[in-house]
């Protein structure tokens, strides 16, 4: 029985083996690290968007001061449609050339 290091065939198989083996690990290595650096970052939202999302909800006539009263979540879902609607104004106002408009409070 000859050992594997003396049969040539034998040797250049497995060292042919090792090198596709390698070459895929390093193409794969490189696409995931290719697919990991484009993904952005996610946003990390500040103080000053949260007040200001808390002003624009308020504005709208919904009060944080309230508590878990027995409209909690249908008061808020309906100020943030109310923003949202204002906010859609404003950007249709914005692409038609429109005079910016103004949010007014309504309660």
């Amino acid at each position: 029985m000859k050992l594997i290091s003396q049969n040539p065939l034998a040797v250049r198989t497995i060292s042919r083996a090792l090198m596709v083996s390698a070459a895929l690990l390093i193409t794969s290595t490189g696409v995931y690290a290719q697919a990991s650096s484009s993904a952005p970052a996610p946003h990390q939202v500040t103080r000053a968007e949260v007040r200001h999302e808390l002003e624009e909800l308020e504005a709208v006539g919904y009060n944080a001061s309230q508590g878990d009263d027995g409209d909690y979540p249908a008061d808020i879902q309906e100020a943030e449609r109310k923003v949202a609607a204002m906010h859609a104004a404003q950007k249709s106002a914005l692409m038609n050339n429109q005079p910016a408009m103004q949010a007014t409070p309504t309660q």
